[in-house]
């Protein structure tokens, strides 16, 4: 008896993506592929009628992102795995990912070899990580949050005080009597060492922790 094949969705806004993933993943036997999409829209409307099996989907796309797409996929179509696509090795991002339903997550770096290797995981009701993404989520969990708040230096809490108030790098530097420059400076210091890399993200960290 032939094995049933794993179909497999792929959703991505760059066609020089979609055509290398299809062409490289036709070559297995073991994977069909029933379709392609452009935007989190365009894969959940093509998932209702082909009913994949994974779904392989970049995080950022237009008309509907992979964090939004994913949601949505859990409640209207909870059997089907979704493998996420990235160039971003970003702690925040995979943790939400994670916690919308993502069953992966895989660096666009990655040899072809290693995405089939996490196709077929997904796909056996496991979880997959890249080497990049899985030190990423290792620095978040040996980090914690109280460790990382008593790294920063008392200009850098300033700055994020000032930062989740919603004052800009110039207003920012104006107060604390810097440049723009200098404040855009601790602002990445603070992405690093937070492990936070939206302003979003920073202001509610800032709320968590009581500092506004």
């Amino acid at each position: 008896m032939t094995a049933k094949k794993i179909r497999v969705l792929l959703v991505d806004d760059h066609l020089l993506v979609l055509d290398g993933l299809q062409a490289r993943l036709a070559m297995e036997p073991h994977i069909e592929i029933v379709g392609t999409a452009n935007n989190g829209e365009q894969a959940l409307c093509a998932a209702r009628e082909m009913v994949p099996d994974v779904v392989i989907m970049d995080v950022s796309m237009p008309v509907l992102n992979g964090l939004e797409a994913t949601k949505r996929f859990r409640t209207e179509l909870p059997g089907t795995r979704i493998l996420m696509l990235s160039m971003h090795d970003d702690r925040e991002y995979i943790l939400s990912l994670i916690q919308s339903g993502a069953s992966g997550y895989v660096l666009k770096d990655v040899s072809s070899h290693e995405l089939i290797n996490a196709i077929e995981t997904v796909h056996s009701g496991n979880t997959y990580f890249s080497s990049g993404a899985s030190n990423a989520l290792f620095q978040q969990a040996r980090t914690s949050p109280d460790q990382a708040l008593d790294d920063l230096s008392n200009r850098e809490l300033m700055v994020l005080k000032l930062l989740a108030m919603g004052l800009s790098n110039k207003e920012i530097g104006r107060d604390l009597r810097i440049s723009a420059r200098t404040v855009e400076t601790h602002r990445q210091n603070l992405k690093s060492k937070l492990g936070i890399q939206t302003i979003a993200g920073l202001t509610k960290y800032a709320i968590e922790k009581q500092l506004i």
